[in-house]
């Protein structure tokens, strides 16, 4: 899988957790970005992720990503 086609699985998935087809995310995005990026959606976008690409994060993994392309390397280093 290429980064650029995580990055539009990505772009489903946020979409959908969100409920916001606005949603673009890239490298950079944070939770600072998307206005209902709170701590419970927090926890419903890593379930979501990890069922798109059928992994799960671990703690230290989930705690450590700072934005969406560290979410991304983890998604690659692991296809």
């Amino acid at each position: 899988m290429t980064r650029e086609q995580i990055f539009e699985a990505l772009n489903e998935v946020f979409r959908d957790v969100f409920d916001d087809d606005a949603i673009t995310v890239t490298d950079a995005t944070t939770a600072a970005d998307i206005e209902d990026w709170d701590s419970l959606e927090h926890i419903n976008l890593i379930v979501a992720v990890e069922k798109k690409f059928g992994m799960k994060f671990s703690m230290g993994e989930v705690t450590g990503m700072k934005n969406v392309g560290e979410m991304a390397d983890l998604i690659t280093a692991r296809s």
